[in-house]
């Protein structure tokens, strides 16, 4: 369990692909690093991975097919920075919203607006999502939670971002084109999927037929 709270991103300085799985390893700072154990689990861009190794500051991760199939893993690059936050543990404050690290997709940067101590993202989503998807909701993008700012039913929702989001992200570094892990607040997931199964229910059109005779 996350809360999309990013504790710092790090360099990506390892990297070995093979059929169906991509072992990759990422230079931690001493800081994010104590108490980690192996299996422990990580949000790494958003993308919950299991630690399987720990070399000094270098922390390993395996993705398979799947994982690659749709995330931003697939990309990445040596040197490239990732955000990441450690687990939450119980007693710790919750400063974002609960995340999984399930990521459903991927979602592409169509415009960036810049003002004085403001950003403003423009997304592209799957259009699947946007019943899940509402101004002032959650959505977590590359493992941070942010509020939903405007969100067009056709496919695109934004999010403004403070300075201090930009310093401690990759979101400071991210640039039009690019593409970030989308997970979708599973709490809206659920109700919306609930009442939406209990509306096509042929029994729910049966008691409604006879409510009205």
């Amino acid at each position: 369990m996350f809360t999309g709270i990013i504790q710092g991103f790090f360099p990506l300085v390892e990297m070995t692909r093979k059929p169906g799985l991509f072992s990759y390893s990422i230079d931690f700072h001493p800081e994010v690093l104590k108490e980690l154990r192996i299996g422990a689990s990580i949000s790494v861009n958003g993308v919950c991975q299991s630690v399987v190794k720990i070399v000094g500051t270098r922390v390993g991760f395996d993705a398979i097919q799947e994982t690659l199939n749709c995330t931003t893993v697939q990309s990445f690059q040596l040197g490239q920075c990732v955000n990441i936050e450690r687990a939450a543990k119980w007693g710790d404050e919750i400063g974002g919203h609960f995340l999984s690290g399930h990521v459903v997709g991927r979602a592409q940067i169509l415009k960036i607006e810049s003002s004085e101590n403001n950003r403003v993202f423009t997304f592209q989503c799957l259009s699947e999502w946007m019943k899940y998807l509402f101004s002032k909701g959650f959505i977590a993008l590359d493992g941070v939670s942010l509020t939903l700012g405007d969100v067009n039913p056709q496919g695109t929702c934004k999010v403004h971002l403070i300075p201090e989001t930009l310093r401690v992200t990759t979101f400071g570094h991210l640039q039009e084109g690019d593409w970030v892990n989308v997970e979708i607040d599973s709490q809206t997931q659920a109700i919306v999927e609930t009442v939406n199964r209990i509306l096509l229910s042929e029994p729910y059109f049966e008691i409604a037929s006879r409510s009205k005779r």
